[in-house]
């Protein structure tokens, strides 16, 4: 005989739920879904919204209308992994392990150790799922740095830059695992995934944008942290062999511009739509209010592939690209969204960079960042109270590899660019944004405190020199 069960047992059943998943809602309505989209080489001036012509991307532009257009926000170092490194640590590149694309064989880049503490675990001990989509380039595979070991749950996508170089490779990870991608067929046996595809079917974007929507839709019933990392718009391969690669050119088919020009820009605007794409997600699933969602670039816009900065003017009124610590190399875009938050349409010339979200991430998760960092929160700034927002002295960068530039320094509206052979330019940003009038001769004392600030901020390491 089947018993029924009481009506009281299930009426206290039905109650117990409702109690919980009021708990639960109240609980994730205080610690937002943060999603961090960065793209690679995308320039200050390759955006709509931040005065491009010719350049389709309305999602973005929408993106920056529904929230905050910061103008004076800077990427971590100008080239890829000392850009990630300060993403992740909450370090400048005086302090932080990685201060270049320093590479490791037979595949990925200097790894970070087992005791740094990064934005993702920090959000982790806030109870948030941490996912990494795309490329990381901060740990090749069983080493210290890999995701799965720096405080993501999930991880899919490239571990190695020179694997990235390639929208077409045999594979891509899952968490530790190779994922091998379906008619994509490389010319040698390259043990790093770098070789030139012969034949080409899946796109590895494609697969990112698919990988981040799936990630949004199983964690939307709790807080979640995904680091969207695209490597759009980068160029193929080493040595620039297949240039601007990208499925179709779009709506640039017809324009009579040259191959790379059109690759170029049709990668931006197939970002573009994925952007959108991922914006009426969150609103489906009704998370919409309860998401922040950046959007940055990793550096300025690159000279690679046959790609031609200036041809789209991609660094807007800018001086310099990537690799270049003038403002085009390290100036990014920066949007941030948050409905009901963040005034739509509003505009912040605050003056932070990439070292910053880790203590923002943890203010918004209410949380702490570690101690001793080189991090400020920007909440301030974004909540529109700008009064109240605490400001660096100075943001400092400093870069090894083959550019010209071995130091700059910004405080207030003064940048310092100190050359290798010892040579200190000064410009004032507010009268001299692109950087043509070198003003250092009138103003020695002001180099002299600037040089003695980057003294301060370097801190020797066996590995940069």
């Amino acid at each position: 005989m089947i018993k029924k069960t009481p009506f009281i047992f299930k009426l206290a059943i039905h109650v117990i739920v409702a109690v919980f998943l009021c708990i639960s809602s109240l609980a994730s309505s205080s610690k937002p879904n943060i999603i961090y989209i960065m793209t690679d080489d995308l320039g200050y001036g390759d955006l709509g919204c931040y005065g491009q012509q010719r350049i389709k991307t309305p999602n973005i532009d929408q993106l920056a209308d529904d929230g905050m257009r910061f103008t004076q926000f800077y990427a971590g170092s100008t080239v890829c992994a000392p850009s990630r490194c300060v993403l992740m640590t909450g370090y400048h590149t005086g302090h932080a392990l990685v201060r270049g694309n320093r590479e490791i064989k037979p595949m990925g880049q200097w790894p970070l150790p087992d005791d740094t503490v990064t934005v993702a675990e920090v959000l982790k001990k806030a109870g948030y799922k941490t996912g990494l989509i795309g490329k990381w380039g901060l740990g090749g595979p069983g080493s210290s740095g890999h995701p799965n070991r720096q405080g993501f749950d999930y991880f899919f996508g490239y571990l190695c830059q020179r694997h990235a170089h390639n929208y077409y490779p045999e594979f891509l990870f899952r968490n530790e695992t190779r994922v091998p991608l379906e008619g994509n067929k490389v010319d040698n046996d390259r043990l790093d995934g770098a070789g030139y595809a012969t034949d080409r079917a899946t796109f590895s974007h494609d697969l990112c944008a698919d990988e981040a929507m799936s990630f949004v839709k199983n964690h939307r019933v709790e807080s979640f942290f995904l680091y969207l990392s695209l490597t759009i718009p980068h160029a193929n391969n080493e040595g620039g062999k297949l240039g601007m690669e990208v499925p179709d050119y779009g709506i640039y088919s017809a324009t009579d511009w040259p191959e790379p020009q059109k690759g170029h820009a049709a990668m931006i605007s197939r970002l573009d739509t994925d952007i959108g794409k991922l914006m009426a997600l969150l609103k489906e699933l009704e998370i919409d209010d309860n998401t922040i969602v950046f959007f940055t670039s990793d550096n300025g816009p690159h000279r690679e592939g046959g790609n031609d900065p200036d041809f789209n003017n991609s660094n807007g009124p800018l001086r310099g690209i990537k690799r270049d610590l003038y403002e085009g190399g390290i100036r990014v875009p920066m949007i941030a969204r948050w409905p009901g938050k963040i005034k739509s349409q509003s505009e912040s010339d605050h003056i932070g960079y990439f070292g910053d979200f880790m203590t923002t991430a943890a203010e918004l998760a209410g949380t702490k960042a570690p101690k001793g960092l080189d991090s400020i929160s920007f909440v301030d700034a974004l909540m529109g109270n700008s009064k109240d927002q605490a400001q660096h002295d100075f943001l400092y960068w400093e870069f090894y590899g083959g550019g010209q530039h071995f130091q700059a320094i910004r405080s207030g509206p003064w940048k310092g660019v100190k050359h290798r052979n010892g040579t200190f330019e000064l410009f004032r940003l507010d009268q001299d944004l692109g950087e043509l009038n070198d003003v250092a001769t009138s103003h020695q004392s002001l180099v002299t405190q600037l040089s003695i600030e980057m003294d301060r901020s370097h801190q020797d390491n066996p590995m940069w020199q």
